[in-house]
Formats: structure tokens, C-alpha cells, sequence
């Protein structure tokens, strides 16, 4: 077994420790909170696992279909800081949660895109995806605020692809 393989089974292996204290305070509590505990979280479970199955087999078509001279020529390594600003603009415009997002970054790293391309689209997709900020964000918290966090955040993808193309290859 491999480092990687080892440390994802710790890791499941301490979530499902947590999990099982979660569920037994909740126990102790009140046989009530316990299987309401148990019913949200079997629902969530059976309506976000094919969402997740989607996004898994779905990243591995996007990856087949990325026009591997495309994605060289617009954010590949040799693209530059221009790169890095489309590479911001379309992490932003990535709508969808971490399987989308992060299979998208590395399908475009397997057709060709360079380190700080990517960690601009990561970043940016991360810190503001239009798509959260116009249906979650926006509806939660006060627009004034959103709009603030957007603003202060608006640097920060480009800053961390100029750091990488800096620093060079990782």
C-alpha cells in the first residue's frame, strides 16, 4: 500500500470515529435527536452520493475532451500572466462543488495547462464562483457584505498565480 492509500484510510478511519461520537452524544442526549440525526443524515447521504458519482465519472470526460492544444495555447505554461487572468475568469465561472472544481484543474493539468494557471483557477474558484455567490451567498448574508468579501477577494487568485510563476514548477 502506498503513503496516499495509507493516509486516506486514516483519514476515513477518524471521520468514521467522529461520526460515531457525533451519534453517540446525540444518543445520550435524546433518542429522538439521535434518529433525527441518523434520518437527515441518510437522506443527505442518498441524495448527494450520485451528485458526487456524476461529477467523478463526468471529470474523466472532461479531461478526454479538453483540446489539449487549446488548453496549451490559452493556459498553458508558456501563457503567462495572461493565462493566469483567463484561468481566474473561468474559475469563477465554474459553477458546481469540489468534484467539479477540482476535476476540472486536473483534467486541465493532464491536457497541458501550467501549475500557476491552475492554482489561479482553483483559487478563484474557491474563493468566489459567480454561480454560489449569486445563489447562496448573496441570499444568506447581507449583498453589501458579499460583495465586499468578492472585492477584497478579487486579487488573490492572480496573486497566487504570479506567485507560482515565480517560484517556477512545483
Amino acid at each position: 500500500m502506498d503513503v496516499m492509500m495509507i493516509i486516506s484510510v486514516v483519514i476515513a478511519i477518524l471521520l468514521w470515529l467522529l461520526v460515531a461520537v457525533l451519534a453517540f452524544i446525540a444518543a445520550m442526549r435524546s433518542k429522538a435527536l439521535f434518529r433525527e440525526g441518523a434520518f437527515e443524515g441518510g437522506r443527505d447521504f442518498l441524495v448527494l452520493i450520485p451528485r458526487v458519482m456524476v461529477g467523478v465519472v463526468g471529470s474523466g470526460y472532461i479531461a478526454a475532451v479538453l483540446p489539449p492544444d487549446l488548453i496549451a495555447n490559452w493556459i498553458g505554461p508558456n501563457s503567462g500572466v495572461i493565462g493566469i487572468l483567463i484561468a481566474t475568469l473561468i474559475g469563477a465561472a465554474t459553477p458546481g462543488g469540489a468534484v467539479v472544481g477540482f476535476a476540472i484543474g486536473a483534467a486541465a493539468l493532464k491536457s497541458g495547462a501550467g501549475a500557476p494557471q491552475v492554482i489561479a483557477y482553483s483559487t478563484a474558484w474557491s474563493l468566489y464562483t459567480i454561480q454560489r455567490l449569486l445563489n447562496w451567498e448573496i441570499h444568506m448574508m447581507a449583498p453589501r457584505f458579499v460583495l465586499l468579501r468578492a472585492a477584497v477577494s478579487f486579487p488573490l487568485p492572480i496573486l497566487a498565480g504570479l506567485g507560482a510563476l515565480l517560484l517556477g514548477k512545483p
